[in-house]
């Protein structure tokens, strides 16, 4: 009996793959969730676009091996890093990439032990846990340090090479923290750079973008602001932005939830007699200015005034 002929398609219809692939779903939640980050979003559709295209040349006969997909993001905190991994995961599912689609998301201390013997198993369970998905490492570059001599990371790096290249077929491990600090950690192990083929900038939001993304957060959990609040809420952004250890969306996200605090405690010391739905929902302007980054912006500008009368 003559072995069966796998039959091949003689033309792809990559609209109707891209429909029937569930893809336009998950570009459209990932606009839909995300403000801003024009340049990441249109990076995700071109490689959206490259493996819908590597998938029918699969379905032709054309490609002989999977795609390397690991990748990097490098940006800022609280840029949207871990919510476009889970997307990529979800887009990289619908296309044949991963057999499952989930995201597991460690850092350092997920992978690396403290004493000798603990590393291997310790990154090995994470990475049985990650397989058929993607392993998201954040703050990557916490793994190597080469200072400290009795430091284990390096054993995790040498396992993460070895199931990169080996199972890329079945995983896809992206990297991610602050650019400076990725890129010397791809100069001290050039093994990673080598695997990771596709990086990605994640631009910090603009204080407008910051703006909106408070709006949406409060419209979500059905709180509003006053016109006051808004334009403190304005005012916030830019005092915070200039403060150490600012972590753009989720600095925002911690001041709504200080905001609904103060609100709550307001409410509670001096509401008299029943609240409707709308004293409950509004966020009012000392709701806001009671923060602590006006304090510290209200000193330093009359200390710079203090300096400017005395000269």
């Amino acid at each position: 009996m003559e072995d069966a002929v796998e039959m091949r398609p003689e033309t792809v219809d990559l609209q109707a793959e891209f429909e029937s692939s569930g893809l336009r779903e998950v570009l459209d939640e990932l606009d839909a969730e995300l403000i801003g980050l024009a340049p990441v979003k249109a990076r995700i559709r071109e490689t959206a676009a490259l493996l819908l295209v590597e998938k029918a040349r699969r379905m032709m006969g054309l490609a002989q091996e999977a795609p390397t997909l690991h990748m990097s993001f490098t940006g800022n905190p609280g840029t949207g890093k871990t919510t476009v991994a889970l997307k990529m995961a979800g887009i990289l599912k619908r296309l044949g990439y991963v057999r499952k689609g989930h995201l597991v998301s460690v850092t350092r201390d997920d992978l690396v032990g403290q004493y000798i013997g603990h590393t291997a198993p310790k990154t090995k369970e994470v990475l049985k846990r990650a397989m058929g998905g993607v392993l998201f490492i954040d703050e990557a570059y916490y793994l190597y340090r080469p200072d400290n001599e009795r430091d284990y990371g390096q054993e995790a790096i040498e396992i993460l090479l070895q199931v990169m290249e080996n199972n890329r077929d079945d995983l896809v491990v992206i990297l991610a923290g602050y650019a400076d600090r990725m890129e010397n950690f791809f100069n001290s192990n050039p093994g990673f750079r080598s695997r990771i083929a596709h990086h990605i900038e994640f631009p910090d939001y603009t204080d407008a973008e910051l703006l909106q993304i408070v709006r949406h957060m409060m419209a979500a959990q059905n709180y509003e602001l006053s016109s006051g609040a808004e334009a403190a809420l304005t005012e916030y952004i830019r005092l915070r932005r200039a403060q150490p250890h600012f972590a753009n969306a989720r600095s925002i996200r911690n001041a709504f939830d200080r905001a609904r605090l103060r609100q709550a405690n307001r409410l509670f010391e001096t509401a008299k007699g029943a609240l409707d739905a709308r004293a409950l929902s509004l966020i009012e302007e000392g709701d806001i200015r009671a923060s602590r980054v006006f304090q510290g912006g209200l000193a330093s500008e009359r200390a710079r005034a203090a300096q400017e009368a005395a000269q």
